[in-house]
């Protein structure tokens, strides 16, 4: 067992930083990085219609193009791996598919079930395409940060990077146009410290009302 599984919570949060430097002989089995995944799309999302989706790009090569489409960072090619978590813009195509299984796994009776996929779909169909756009984005933030807690309880380090040209990544990937990149995540052993930062204070940005 990795010795930082054993850590809490809190003590994870407090070591994640965003690392650029990484060893580029480690190779992290694709089990595992599914073993993070499978975690990670616990994340809450809106009328938990999980609006992501991911390629994970482990290949050498394929990340040497990948380096080209996002600004030339190095951490793109020398990273384990780069998972790209893309938003789905068209969400309510899955309320079936998810309120139908919580039914099978009794967690909900057919008559809600019916009732939800109903209202659901009728209200994000005739949301506006940018209402949906947010949607996604909040929603595969938190899977990301969710993604990044896990790698990190895991022993390994992670970057997200949003400097991409999303356009070119589509056409690269054959991503279809109901789906937008959001976040490139490389994932790896840092080679070098990252970065220290501060924060500020929380007496700067909160009140009680």
């Amino acid at each position: 067992m990795n010795k930082l599984e054993n850590k809490d919570l809190s003590t994870v949060i407090k070591e994640r930083h965003s690392v650029r430097k990484y060893e580029e002989n480690i190779k992290i089995p694709r089990e595992e990085i599914e073993e993070i995944l499978n975690e990670a799309i616990l994340a809450p999302s809106s009328s938990n219609l999980q609006p992501w989706r991911f390629i994970v790009i482990d290949d050498q090569e394929v990340k040497k193009e990948l380096r080209q489409i996002a600004n030339n960072q190095e951490q793109v090619e020398t990273a384990s791996a780069i998972i790209a978590v893309l938003g789905d813009k068209e969400m309510h195509h899955n309320v079936e598919k998810v309120y139908k299984s919580n039914y099978e796994a009794g967690f909900m009776e057919l008559e809600t079930v019916e009732r939800i996929i109903s209202s659901s779909t009728a209200m994000y169909q005739q949301a506006p395409e940018e209402i949906r756009k947010n949607i996604a984005s909040f929603d595969t933030g938190l899977v990301s940060m969710q993604l990044m807690l896990l790698a990190k309880a895991k022993g390994y380090d992670t970057v997200p990077m949003g400097g991409f040209n999303k356009q070119k990544f589509m056409e690269r990937f054959n991503v279809s146009e109901r789906y937008m990149p959001v976040v490139l995540i490389a994932i790896g052993k840092a080679a070098a410290p990252a970065y220290q930062t501060t924060r500020i204070p929380l007496n700067d940005i909160i009140e009680y009302v």
